[in-house]
């Protein structure tokens, strides 16, 4: 299928469905953390995908989408704000709170690294806060992991009994998010799903040296997946218990891609293509095949405008369904920061067929000292291979204790991205093309890597690097009304109408009637949560 044709098709359909009942449609993700596209409709037959299978075929399958890091949390602030993580300061992983990923470091100066939240400008929000401001009902099961503590005011229900099934009103249209942990990287450490796959059948990727814990950790990988596509099926069967297969929008995507070495983490395909498969409510498109550029960032504006609201303007993706839709993109972005205590900068930039990596830690091996990662079979098989010196064939990549300063890779040619091509003359033209876009993007988004994180805390919290609370909301009844402010520039309010219940989110003044006792938060994204207001009689 041309892409012309297949622009002028997505932009018909789009229109139809927004031209449908006045109801509309829901949208519904289903997401899965770790995984390449190592799944049936992909041709890798090695577990049976029939659920995801079947959403290829009824639905349109990408073979070209991309995270912006190949690790989760960066990549859900990218997808939950519409912004690369470097405009925000949410490169590192994690940068806001120490967690079990971190509990061997004994060193004073990483210990010595701060932790902070993202913070983006005071007019962002997340995408899902947009679609309750227009009435949807917004249910998270349950990752939320934003490089920020997550808002009171992003989801009506984000615990692990969210559903759309809770909603008030069940014609209120939904927006639900499922995500499911088993193709973790964790999964790789012990077996966590029944056996399915014989290590003995397994080719590994040629980055690897072919050991038996290499062998088993991808047979659990691929066990993981095999249970995560039962997982997926239980999702369509309440849909359709539900009558709303022809009234949902569905996404599937992974996170990032494979939960292994080499992979999660990097800037390689291995690390940040992913599976994504959008089924439309009335078939429209299904069982086609787009090869189109489509980045993590771009998700929330699209899903934005496919809701029918205006894409905010500091949203830093693009739209790539329905009838404002942009030109399809010509490449696609990514990073690698910090990881746990491992430094890092790395760039990337892909287009259609080559990727350019530009190192700007070229003093730094490519693996680093992630602990958590460590703990895997595999990556304790790597490192004793690496203690003794015995390199296996395209091994450099983890032996290397520097790194070139820049990569070019033909991803037809080289899929797993081993035979760098920068200094070949034959791809010199190339090579300059990628490195401009590169600069080109640096240019028009920013990049806060370039800060040293003991300053950058200073720039998300000026001037000290001391985080500020947001102010806390004022709450004015005036002629049976309510009407709730806030002084701090941006900040979302909730409130809630008894002490234990839902908060909800202002987008306006209401009756008081609604509310004889009310209790009222503020946030700032990135800043603490303010005090609470209240109108009830012992709050004063």
């Amino acid at each position: 299928m041309k892409r012309t044709f297949l622009a002028a098709f997505f932009f018909i359909l789009s229109f139809q469905l927004h031209a449908a009942e006045d109801g509309g449609f829901n949208i519904l993700w289903i997401t899965c953390e770790d995984m390449s596209p190592r799944i049936g409709c992909y041709g890798d037959n090695t577990v049976p995908t029939p659920n995801i299978d079947r959403l290829a075929a009824e639905g349109v399958r990408y073979t070209n989408c991309y995270g912006t890091y190949g690790v989760c949390a960066p990549n859900r602030h990218t997808i939950t704000m519409g912004m690369y993580p470097t405009s925000t300061g949410a490169m590192a992983m994690r940068n806001w709170k120490r967690t079990s990923a971190l509990k061997f470091i004994t060193d004073p100066e990483l210990l010595a690294i701060p932790t902070y939240e993202a913070v983006p400008p005071p007019q962002a929000k997340c995408m899902s806060e947009y679609l309750r401001a227009a009435g949807w009902y917004c249910s998270n099961n349950s990752k939320t992991d934003y490089q920020m503590q997550t808002p009171l005011s992003a989801w009506d229900d984000t615990t692990k009994k969210a559903h759309w099934r809770n909603r008030p009103d069940p014609n209120q249209r939904f927006f639900a998010i499922f995500n499911d942990v088993t193709p973790h990287e964790s999964g790789t450490f012990k077996q966590r799903s029944p056996t399915y796959v014989d290590p003995a059948t397994l080719e590994p990727p040629p980055y690897y040296p072919d050991t038996k814990n290499v062998r088993q950790s991808l047979a659990w990988h691929y066990d993981n997946i095999y249970a995560m596509d039962q997982w997926v099926g239980g999702l369509l069967k309440q849909l359709e218990e539900d009558g709303l297969m022809d009234k949902t929008l569905i996404f599937f995507y992974s996170d990032h891609g494979d939960g292994l070495p080499r992979a999660k983490r990097w800037v390689y395909d291995s690390g940040l293509k992913v599976p994504f498969i959008v089924r439309w409510p009335d078939g429209h498109g299904a069982g086609t095949v787009n090869d189109e550029l489509v980045s993590f960032v771009d998700l929330a504006p699209t899903t934005l405008s496919l809701a029918g609201l205006k894409v905010p303007d500091h949203m830093e993706g693009q739209v790539f369904l329905g009838p404002n839709r942009d030109e399809p993109r010509r490449y696609i972005y990514a990073c690698r920061d910090r990881m746990d205590p491992a430094p890092e900068r790395i760039r990337a930039v892909r287009d259609q067929r080559f990727k350019y990596v530009r190192n700007y830690r070229p003093d730094l091996p490519y693996i680093g000292y992630i602990p958590y990662r460590d703990q895997a079979p595999i990556m304790q098989d790597i490192n004793a291979l690496i203690a003794k010196g015995e390199r296996w064939e395209n091994s450099w990549q983890f032996f290397d204790q520097t790194k070139p300063e820049e990569e070019l890779y033909d991803c037809e040619t080289d899929p797993w991205e081993i035979h760098n091509l920068a200094d070949d003359p034959k791809y010199a033209d190339k090579l300059a093309e990628l490195r401009a876009a590169h600069e080109d993007w640096k240019a028009t988004y920013g990049d806060l890597g370039e800060i040293p994180e003991t300053e950058l805390i200073k720039k998300l919290w000026p001037p000290d690097g001391k985080q500020p609370t947001t102010a806390t909301p004022e709450v004015s009844v005036k002629d049976g009304t309510v009407t709730l402010t806030c002084a701090s520039e941006g900040a979302s309010i909730v409130y809630r109408t008894s002490p234990k219940g839902d908060w909800r989110l202002y987008t306006g003044p209401f009756s008081q009637n609604e509310a004889k006792t009310l209790e009222a938060q503020a946030h700032r994204y990135g800043w603490k949560v303010s005090k609470t207001a209240s109108n009830a009689p012992d709050s004063h």
